[in-house]
């Protein structure tokens, strides 16, 4: 039986690896409806494995299947981290925490609503869509001065904030006597609060907590960007650390009581499907490829190599370290909403610090600055380690699971060792590929330039 499942586990692992392949070679085909058919036939290669029995199972059983969605959030979790750290070369140890308040935001939203209370979804959207105002607002006009320490910005920013929170807190109190009729509550659903309308709602919880996050990671970002690398790193494990304390008190430190603190949130709607999962990731892995080989991009690059020789080329080092700290927390948070309504339950365990580690591990054990490389780590990760592995150990004794975490760091270490660049180093598939620019030809020959 080990035997067998050992070499299920292999077949599996080297399908998904393929299927990737596949997905990222039609995403870069040139044709757009080539493109079109490849995405379908890939959602629906997964959905129709999670359907199709063999016997007394589906070809993708629930383990199988809740591992799938796992690694889909990985990916994203990893994305962003790798545009921080691979790309960007900014040490960072906070994406967990980001991780963590895009998923406790999306969850709110959805629980409140079902219960008849529309304030989670009107408070962050509105407070979201206000803040993002606020912020361009105020570089706009910070723009305008010269010599602004950063701290002075942050002060500005700061109680912009506040103030954005308050207006939202009190347009959604004002606003959810008129909506809270139509939701109904958990036992009675109401019309808004079922069928394609849930849908939307979740849709827009998971947005507003990936631009919820972003902008948390906007108002930290900004004092604490301006250390080193290496002092950067502590402070966003510290802020990891303050996440899970907050989620541990969110009942009392915090005006949250369905958080339920560290006891953990539980009747979240389980909304996420795999047609989310798969959008959402395919969401992500579009925009950082098209960031990474845009100009913007070009400046991401140029920090990472040099930041003498790109603040001598016109390069403004901090907006381009918060920009890319903004949009690697935003996929987080995209990625936590998303996990949240697939596992149901929210517990501050799972967002404690040396769970953090997790994503780093992977980006490492990919490759720093190939996408390609994280998005096949973090599915053969979850796969491997956390799937195999798990099991493997498990049928050794009670205790035997833990010793998980004393071959991680073996392998990263070997893996250190034998290939330092990561598995695929800066190796990308398909989609993936910097495109071909064709050189401009010289528009004067020789002869032109002599006569001239």
């Amino acid at each position: 039986m080990e035997l067998g499942f050992l070499i299920g586990s292999v077949v599996k692992i080297g399908a998904i690896l393929a299927y990737l392949y596949g997905l990222l070679w039609v995403l870069g085909h040139k044709k757009l409806w080539v493109k079109i058919v490849g995405v379908v036939a890939a959602f629906a290669i997964v959905q129709l494995a999670f359907t199709i029995t063999i016997g007394d199972s589906t070809i993708l059983n629930e383990f199988d299947s809740g591992l799938v969605f796992q690694a889909a959030s990985m990916t994203m979790i990893a994305l962003g981290l790798n545009l921080i750290y691979g790309f960007n070369g900014q040490f960072s140890l906070g994406q967990w925490g980001f991780y963590g308040i895009g998923a406790y935001t999306a969850a709110d939203i959805t629980f409140r609503w079902i219960n008849g209370d529309s304030r989670g979804l009107l408070v962050v959207g509105i407070g979201s869509i206000l803040g993002a105002v606020m912020i361009l607002g105020i570089q706009k006009w910070l723009s305008r001065l010269r010599g602004v320490p950063v701290l002075s910005a942050f002060t500005f920013y700061l109680f912009g904030s506040v103030l954005v929170g308050a207006v939202a807190v009190v347009i959604g109190n004002a606003l959810n006597p008129a909506i809270s009729p139509l939701l109904g509550s958990a036992y009675e659903p109401g019309p808004l609060s079922q069928g394609i309308w849930l849908q939307i709602v979740y849709f827009l919880a998971i947005i507003f907590a990936g631009v919820f996050a972003g902008e948390v990671s906007f108002l930290f970002g900004l004092p604490v960007l301006s250390l080193g690398s290496d002092y950067f790193g502590i402070a966003t494990l510290g802020f990891t650390i303050i996440v899970n304390t907050l989620m541990l008190n969110s009942d009392t430190i915090l005006p949250f009581p369905e958080m339920k603190g560290g006891r953990g949130m539980i009747g979240i709607p389980k909304l996420t499907t795999w047609f989310w999962a798969f959008f959402f990731m395919l969401m992500v892995i579009i925009i950082m490829r098209n960031v990474i080989h845009s100009s913007t991009g070009r400046t991401i690059l140029a920090v990472r190599e040099d930041e003498t020789a790109a603040k001598a080329m016109g390069i403004d080092l901090a907006s381009t370290k918060l920009l890319t700290f903004v949009i690697g927390s935003f996929f987080a948070g995209i990625g936590g909403g998303v996990y949240a309504h697939y596992i149901g339950f929210l517990s501050p365990g799972t967002f404690d610090f040396l769970a953090g580690f997790n994503p780093l591990i992977i980006v490492v054990f990919g490759g720093l600055g190939s996408m390609t490389g994280t998005i096949a780590a973090s599915f053969g990760w979850i796969f491997f380690l956390e799937g195999l592995l798990r099991v493997l150990l498990g049928q050794m004794g009670p205790d035997a699971p833990t010793w998980r975490f004393v071959l991680y760091p073996i392998v990263l270490l070997l893996l250190m060792l034998i290939r330092p660049q990561g598995l695929l180093g800066t190796v990308e598939w398909g989609f993936l590929k910097a495109p071909f620019v064709r050189p401009r030809e010289n528009q004067h020959t020789a002869s032109d330039v002599v006569e001239g």
